[in-house]
């Protein structure tokens, strides 16, 4: 398998990441009376900030759905990245390198903050990203000897 494969995987992971995350919208897995008291008074809480008048409630739906879409895009552009790396897997070092930090450090976070599903699809993206990157590093004619029948 080339560093195009890798990318392609990571890429599929990461729209899975995507969905899974934004399918759990509002993303309040509590639902105990201590739980739905901290949500709602989220909800009920208002404020005015640099024009901004709205409640924590809205904060925490907004970064959310930002979540989604910066995911959405970084789906997109592994996708874009790994069609690069069909033709010069060199070139695309630096920005699979960018990627594969960003995934380190979310794999991280998501220990420290989370839960153990993005933890897990985060390290499953990272290994990918790694394994592309070190693929992406070999020589393009050793690339393409053994990969008689790419798609």
């Amino acid at each position: 398998m080339k560093a195009f494969h890798f990318l392609r995987i990571a890429a599929v992971l990461t729209l899975l990441y995507c969905a899974g995350h934004t399918s759990g919208m509002p993303w309040t897995p509590y639902t105990d009376a201590e739980a739905t008291s901290v949500v709602e008074a989220m909800k009920s809480h208002t404020f005015a900030e640099q024009g901004f008048q709205g409640t924590y409630w809205d904060l925490y739906i907004g970064f959310g759905l930002i979540i989604s879409l910066y995911l959405l895009l970084q789906a997109v552009l592994l996708w874009q990245v790994a069609s690069l790396a069909k033709t010069d897997a060199r070139r695309v070092r630096p920005i699979v390198v960018s990627f594969l930090l960003a995934f380190v450090i979310n794999v991280a976070l998501s220990w420290r903050y989370f839960f153990i599903v993005p933890v897990v699809l985060g390290g499953v993206i990272a290994i990918c990203l790694a394994i592309a990157l070190v693929l992406a590093a070999r020589p393009q004619a050793a690339q393409r000897s053994d990969s008689a029948g790419d798609l």
